[in-house]
């Protein structure tokens, strides 16, 4: 798990009415909004004797409070007000949690966990075609799955699966001349796109769609790709100019066996709203073709070298994902999470956050990082 990058804390509706816990990396963060609707994602651990902050209140001049003893922290973590010293009181220096960027886009809160400034940080990635005209998208749907994140981003990109786990999606290894094509691959900023020709059967069963999905039929070029090590891209297109389908992950590592993943589903036909349900439903069905799958991969956790696994050509785009999780351990941003579990009962960590840079006189210690 890796700090400095942006992660989904939770929809944007679900702290519409107070507070919102949610646990990423392993540890626990706080999302609300202020007086003015602005939504904000702290460490969820009041620095006076340890109270959870998405347990206590909001209050009209943009704090949170803490249920234990009532400090108030505002969105910048900064503790506005000790009740117990009595009004206007100076607060100490160190009364403060960290505070994490913010961004609300396609109906998620997501959060920049860590201490990087903003000219260092990558950016969010962007749905192009999100609220444009010809394109329409679902609701957010949330999918809590019990297995790694990293097993999750690698089946997404796995060319050769579809074959075999997914039976609307090819032809169950039943073809003699069966063969995955080659990979093209394209590096960019902390990620990769690839390009992978398939000839494949229709991305949308016949049974349900009838003569739409027959008219989907033939061959289908897939882009796709991903951002840093939680966001997973994937773009369906056949040969006309519709009859697309792109879809987001956008993903939540709780912690090593736990992930909640935040999917946005677009499309640019069967544009009619009716279509929304039945169009999830069957992207459900694919989704729980793959949890079945991967619940049961061993080890639970990617190996730690290839020597443990055998690649082949079809692998390719794997490979370059876990070549990306390698550069961002050697910059020191992959979280030491057998110390967190040693020193987690006496220890009270956070991610570093930007104000880190700035500031000194933290209560909270920094979340053990790995060293090379």
């Amino acid at each position: 798990m890796y700090i400095n990058f942006w992660y989904p804390v939770c929809l944007s509706n679900e702290i519409n009415e107070g507070p919102k816990k949610a646990t990423i990396l392993g540890l626990d963060f706080v999302a609300y909004r202020d007086h003015e609707g602005a939504a904000h994602c702290l460490s969820n651990v009041c620095v006076h004797r340890g109270g959870s902050l998405a347990n206590g209140i909001c209050h009209d001049d943009g704090t949170i409070a803490c249920p234990y003893h009532g400090w108030r922290f505002d969105g910048s973590g900064k503790c506005q007000k000790i009740p117990s010293l009595g009004p206007g009181s100076k607060i100490p220096k160190r009364a403060k949690v960290d505070s994490y960027p913010v961004q609300e886009k396609y109906g998620i809160v997501f959060a920049f966990l860590g201490d990087q400034p903003e000219k260092e940080r990558p950016k969010l990635y962007e749905i192009e075609e999100f609220n444009t005209e010809g394109w329409r998208s679902n609701d957010p749907k949330i999918i809590d799955i019990d297995y790694n994140y990293e097993r999750s981003i690698e089946n997404g990109l796995d060319p050769a699966h579809n074959e075999f786990v997914h039976p609307t999606h090819g032809f169950s290894g039943a073809k003699n001349d069966y063969k995955v094509n080659p990979t093209q691959i394209t590096k960019v900023d902390r990620g990769a796109d690839f390009e992978q020709l398939f000839d494949a059967a229709p991305p949308l069963d016949e049974e349900t769609y009838g003569e739409t999905a027959r008219k989907s039929e033939g061959e289908l070029t897939v882009w796709g790709g991903y951002r840093g090590p939680n966001t997973l891209i994937t773009l369906i297109h056949t040969k006309k100019e519709t009859n697309w389908f792109h879809q987001y992950f956008f993903e939540q590592p709780i912690n090593e066996f736990k992930t909640k993943i935040f999917f946005i589903s677009m499309r640019n036909w069967l544009l009619d709203e009716k279509m929304d349900d039945m169009i999830m439903e069957r992207n459900m069905a694919v989704a729980n073709q793959d949890i079945a799958l991967l619940t049961e991969l061993r080890p639970a956790l990617t190996p730690p070298t290839l020597t443990k696994e055998i690649f082949v050509p079809a692998d390719l785009i794997i490979g370059e994902y876990r070549s990306s999780l390698d550069e961002f351990t050697k910059k020191g941003f992959k979280i030491d999470t057998q110390k967190v579990k040693e020193t987690q009962h006496q220890t009270a960590y956070a991610i570093p956050s930007p104000a880190r840079k700035k500031e000194k006189s933290w209560v909270l210690d920094p979340v053990p990082l790995i060293k090379e």
